[in-house]
């Protein structure tokens, strides 16, 4: 007979206490032998605070397996970083398995694991399987179900249309991912219930919900802990009220979900704006909360950056850190780069005047290394700012001797302007429509200045990426940008210099611009302090390994204090 989840817990715990070494014989959990190995080490942080922790990430999508941005480096890249350190980590993430995806090995090592998990959902239950993989040190749980096997994205379908069912998708995630840390056997045996989860973004918000309404009363994961992390706060997982009762919560819970459109977004003069958020959810019910900058963690308190949510945040900001991204920086290395022409590091910088005259060279632009070369990556959106960079256009070519490159597809008025521009400006402007991790490579090692307008970055990687090539990032002052660009001053340090590239605020074209050459400036009239900025911030510690120390420190926090809900 199936046990029940507050069953299962208990025997797991009481089998890992049992457990003494390695060849502890099996145990028996829920009809099933599994053998208990010995604790993990401890992590090697050096801190002297942190205990090797049992961490479940859940996530809507993590690196290799899927991404379409930032979350999917995050989450395929902290948890082997967390592994590394000692802890044992599980990612819960969609198997997304749909014939392009089967067809290129994506989930080709992962393995059926027997288990499949009735979720109630929507008024009926729904079968999920696990699959896993270990991998990096890092136990991989693939939730398996029909809806997530459609071809497009993993939000989207093949023409970029929101997937209708999307709450209902991800409800199904964050239940099964409450439920994989006691069902499926890692390594033999399953985590148990002292866990630490970190649920991101709303795809993952229902998950400390969930915890605290239909576990802990219930004697499960009392000892447990969820953070919660905000990657970007302007999707929130917001549908109509009457989808509550699908959720399978008492409705007890209905106000911390609840949430009413402004009037001017409701459909009618009799529409009352109710809806469900699960963002709100899990940020009034998580034990902390997380986002992906110091910047950005002020940010949202804001009504200028929290979306609507401000208040709500607020009265979490006693429990609410801000941890900046680190980067792959064996992906993102320009002394062992296959995607740039030559490699170089921030002892010597040759290889860089190499990259950026092949890139010339391949755009078709005069190869001069005397001229600054520009360059923007990014999505053609509102959020990046291109839009800036276009209205500026005259500014930045007509009467200056620079060269710019942008990178990037989406809006189709941007890609127009852009392919208008180049045949204004064919000296000195070339507009790349599409997306090319290699290219973005290519473009990263061979610019001087990489231009970053951003209307609000919650973190940024381009930056980080551009600052570890020795590019010099131009940005806008709001969210990681602000954090991790240090403004230039040449007369700091006894004329050394210090900072590691230029920022403007509030966002303006007439800033954007004199930041903008401010830096032209110093590449053309002060090499040595260029070169001096050039190898700050190449060597600054970009590593996901600081970033994995933070989160330690947010563990203690969050295990030191009762759980919120």
């Amino acid at each position: 007979a199936r046990l029940s989840s507050a069953e299962v817990s208990t025997a797991l715990n009481e089998a890992a206490a049992e457990a003494a070494a390695p060849s502890s014989p099996p145990v028996m959990v829920g009809g099933m032998a599994v053998s208990v190995g010995a604790p993990k080490k401890q992590p090697g942080s050096g801190l002297g605070v942190a205990a090797a922790r049992n961490v479940v990430f859940v996530t809507s999508e993590a690196a290799p397996y899927s991404k379409t941005g930032g979350l999917g480096d995050v989450c395929g890249a902290l948890p082997p970083e967390l592994a590394d350190r000692g802890h044992r980590v599980m990612v819960v993430v969609p198997r997304y398995a749909n014939m392009a995806e089967v067809n290129k090995g994506t989930y080709a090592n992962a393995e059926d694991t027997g288990v499949q998990q009735d979720i109630w959902a929507y008024g009926q239950n729904h079968a999920v399987r696990y699959y896993h993989e270990f991998r990096d040190g890092v136990d991989w749980v693939f939730v398996d179900h029909p809806v997530f096997c459609r071809p497009g994205n993993p939000y989207a379908d093949e023409a970029g249309e929101a997937f209708d069912d999307n709450q209902f998708r991800f409800t199904l995630l964050s239940k099964a991912a409450c439920e994989a840390p006691l069902v499926v056997p890692c390594g033999g045996v399953p985590y148990g219930d002292e866990v630490v989860f970190i649920a991101n973004d709303w795809h993952a918000g229902l998950t400390p919900v969930l915890v605290a309404a239909n576990y802990r009363p219930h004697g499960v994961y009392l000892n447990a802990r969820t953070l919660f992390a905000i990657h970007n706060l302007s999707h929130q997982g917001v549908e109509p009220s009457t989808t509550f009762e699908g959720l399978g919560l008492d409705g007890y819970w209905y106000k911390a979900l609840e949430w009413q459109f402004p009037e001017w977004a409701r459909a009618h003069e009799l529409d009352e704006g109710l809806a469900v958020n699960l963002l709100k959810g899990a940020i009034v019910t998580c034990d902390r909360l997380l986002t992906v900058s110091k910047g950005y963690a002020w940010e949202v308190t804001t009504p200028e950056g929290g979306w609507g949510l401000d208040k709500v945040i607020q009265e979490r900001e006693f429990k609410f850190d801000g941890i900046t991204n680190g980067i792959d920086t064996d992906e993102w290395n320009p002394a062992a780069d296959e995607n740039t022409f030559a490699s170089y590091d921030h002892e010597d910088l040759s290889g860089k005047l190499q990259c950026k005259l092949a890139l010339q060279r391949e755009l078709g632009l005069q190869e001069r290394l005397d001229v600054p070369l520009i360059g923007f990556i990014g999505r053609l959106d509102y959020q990046k700012g291109p839009d800036v960079i276009i209205d500026c256009f005259d500014r930045i070519l007509r009467h200056n001797d620079v060269q710019l490159v942008m990178l990037g597809s989406g809006d189709t008025d941007m890609q127009v302007a852009m392919q208008a521009a180049e045949n204004e400006y064919s000296e000195k402007f070339r507009g790349w429509v599409g997306f090319s991790v290699p290219t973005s490579h290519t473009i990263t090692a061979g610019c001087d200045i990489l231009l970053m307008p951003s209307r609000f970055e919650p973190c940024g990687l381009n930056q980080l990426y551009a600052m570890r090539y020795g590019t010099i990032p131009v940005v806008h002052a709001t969210g990681g940008l602000r954090d991790t660009v240090q403004q230039f001053d040449g007369n700091a340090n006894g004329g050394q210099g210090e900072g590691t590239g230029f920022s403007f605020g509030p966002l303006s074209d007439e800033g954007m611009i004199q930041s903008l050459f401010e830096a032209v400036d110093v590449f053309r009239h002060q090499p040595d302090q260029w070169e001096r900025m050039q190898v700050r911030a190449m060597t600054q510690d970009l590593t996901w390994g600081r970033v994995a120390a933070d989160y330690e420190q947010v563990f203690e926090w969050a295990m030191a204090d009762e759980p919120f809900c």
